[in-house]
């Protein structure tokens, strides 16, 4: 069953060790944006999986926080949320990994399920198995014969 959230509010997320996020509804648009995002759009062709969901997830998250506790400079202050400091939260590898299961993997998972009847790569017959025939005989082995 899909739930659909139908507030249009942001929710408050608790990410552990004293943080929580205020993110905008993860949403076709937000995601499509981040898709767009030009962070997204230079990674190389044979960049790491590792690598991809680190961009995605920064840029996705520089769009979808708009608020943030716990969160404080060097001297404990208490940061305003900027580019650069969502990028420097990010880097801390408990934030990063509660970000992406609790916000990011939410839209990733429901991407994947609408997958679940896709076509085969290959074409409809990419599940077929090969039917082993005996060779056919020549003409001039049938003659001999």
């Amino acid at each position: 069953m899909i739930r659909i959230q139908l507030s249009p509010e942001p929710q408050w997320f608790e990410l552990g060790h004293g943080v929580r996020l205020q993110l905008l509804p993860l949403t076709t648009a937000l995601m499509v944006a981040t898709r767009s995002d030009p962070a997204v759009q230079a990674l190389a062709a044979d960049a790491s999986n590792d690598t991809r969901a680190a961009v995605f997830a920064t840029a996705l998250a520089r769009r979808a926080i708009i608020d943030w506790d716990g969160v404080g400079d060097a001297d404990g202050n208490q940061m305003e949320v900027t580019p650069e400091g969502i990028d420097a939260l990010l880097s801390l590898w408990p934030i990063f990994e509660a970000f992406n299961l609790h916000y990011v993997s939410r839209g990733m998972l429901l991407d994947a399920e609408k997958n679940g009847f896709a076509p085969s790569l290959t074409g409809a017959s990419a599940g077929a198995t090969a039917i082993a025939r005996p060779a056919k005989r020549s003409a001039r082995t049938a003659l001999t014969d």
